[in-house]
């Protein structure tokens, strides 16, 4: 529900009620994962996705059905060969939906909407007696007839972007579309304005390694280095791979990173920490253009994130879509 709150907002705020399908369980393989939502307003409109385009028509009528009587509905959705061009998952998985009517009375909803657009930790609980069930895997708390489904949203992960290029203004995008808070950051006032970064959560103009040294960084934090100016840096570098980032990377050539790793050798920074750095940045995907080279950066953090093998799907065994 949280991924499309934004959405939902728009159309409570305005007096709608809206029918919501969220996937609270995931067995095997699916192309979605828990949490996925799907609404349907009034008026039919299709808000989100719950899977890889399987069951939409399905969950549809379900969402209908559900503003016809106010009641929830949970289905349960899987391979088979009667169903799986029908409303099954012809990946053979399968799926728990449960779908609800949330009106503009709902305060406790909307509030924690609000909260996830705002970026804030949010949650939702609901607790539901009888409802009307398809064949339901049950993998939900079940307490004396009553079903609990809890939903909690946690701030976006942050991407830090070092230096005012237009490498820079590609990676902001990229990292944007998907769903990181990015900072974008250099100590020249005439390159690092808002027309320039416009999807750039914040910009700002100070000297890197002490905006570095003290802003929050946690385990989800992706920081990325493009400037490779002399200036910093190495000091740069240093506090990135000090701090508990998942990712730091360095842009440059292989003379420039050759020359950045005797720098940071001769600050004393070990051989474990400079393991941590990818330099230069990005997969080998042919890249040249500041998009296409966004791309290879972001593929590259993904792939870190995920721990995945980095492999053509058409090389590898087993499930695609794993759930994690």
């Amino acid at each position: 529900m949280f991924e499309i709150a934004d959405r939902l907002l728009a159309r409570l705020d305005a007096g709608e009620s809206i029918a919501v399908a969220t996937a609270v369980s995931v067995v095997g393989s699916a192309p979605r994962t828990v949490g996925t939502s799907m609404a349907v307003t009034v008026d039919g409109t299709v808000i989100g996705s719950i899977s890889g385009g399987c069951v939409e028509g399905a969950v549809y009528e379900i969402c209908t059905q559900v503003f016809e009587d106010g009641m929830p509905q949970l289905e349960s959705f899987g391979f088979s060969d009667e169903t799986a061009f029908e409303v099954g998952l012809s990946c053979g998985g399968r799926i728990e939906v449960l779908a609800r009517l949330v009106s503009p009375d709902d305060a406790v909803t909307i509030d924690a909407l609000r909260d996830a657009v705002a970026g804030r930790e949010a949650s939702a609980h609901v607790v539901l007696g009888p409802v009307r069930t398809g064949e339901v895997v049950p993998t939900v708390d079940d307490c004396e007839g009553l079903r609990v489904f809890s939903e909690r949203s946690v701030p976006p992960p942050r991407l830090l972007v070092f230096g005012a290029v237009e490498f820079a203004v590609a990676l902001c995008n990229a990292g944007a579309v998907l769903g990181y808070r990015v900072t974008v950051c250099d100590p020249r006032p005439v390159f690092m304005t808002r027309e320039r970064f416009p999807s750039a959560d914040e910009v700002v103009v100070e000297w890197p390694p002490d905006y570095l040294a003290r802003t929050d960084v946690d385990e989800r934090t992706v920081i990325a280095v493009l400037s490779h100016d002399e200036r910093f840096d190495a000091d740069l570098v240093e506090v990135a791979l000090a701090s508990p980032a998942a990712y730091v990377g360095a842009m440059g050539s292989r003379v420039t990173h050759d020359r950045r790793i005797a720098a940071l050798r001769s600050r004393d920074v070990g051989p474990d920490a400079l393991a941590r750095l990818r330099s230069p940045i990005g997969l080998d995907l042919g890249a040249s253009t500041p998009e296409e080279t966004a791309v290879s950066i972001m593929a590259e953090v993904l792939a870190v994130r995920s721990g995945a093998s980095r492999a053509p799907l058409r090389d590898r065994d087993g499930s695609i879509h794993v759930v994690r």
